[in-house]
């Protein structure tokens, strides 16, 4: 399976959209990606606070000794579990298929030249919770160099 995103615009924004298929059922597969003990290991800076409800908060540190929050947007178990992160739009939906599930990662923002970027990190990321749902042991690759490479010339 292609674990590649793809970027798109959607309403004067940039979308990036990676999909994982999982041999899980939807509520396993989310039961893992809203547990806090599992969220801080794959989602970067998240404190393992979180208020699990729609209008909920999850709690960040920057890496410098600030915090700042989410807002949950959307949560209906298993399918659905969205937040609002600063300016930026995270979107999580879980949708049964065959063996297990297709899980689908949107990630809205603003700014394009970051795009390359944005998305490097959330490929290794979504390799680390793909690890956790599995049951595997956490390997963070030293694969980001070659990730950024592979999307500068896919979006450009």
């Amino acid at each position: 399976m292609n674990n590649y995103g793809r970027l798109y615009e959607s309403n004067g924004r940039y979308a990036l959209q990676f999909e994982r298929f999982f041999p899980y059922t939807c509520e396993e597969a989310f039961r893992v990606i809203t547990n806090p003990e599992a969220f801080v290991q794959w989602y970067p800076f998240a404190t393992g606070e979180m208020d699990l409800q729609t209008g909920g908060r999850i709690y960040f540190d920057d890496g410098e000794g600030s915090t700042y929050e989410a807002v949950i947007t959307e949560l209906e178990a298993p399918h659905k579990f969205s937040f609002q992160e600063v300016d930026d739009l995270l979107e999580m939906s879980l949708h049964e298929e065959d063996e297990g599930c297709r899980f689908v990662f949107t990630h809205t923002f603003d700014d394009q030249e970051m795009a390359m970027y944005v998305a490097a990190g959330w490929h290794r990321c979504l390799d680390v919770l793909e690890q956790i749902i599995r049951g595997e042991q956490v390997e963070w690759k030293d694969n980001a160099v070659e990730l950024r490479e592979y999307y500068r010339s896919e979006f450009n």
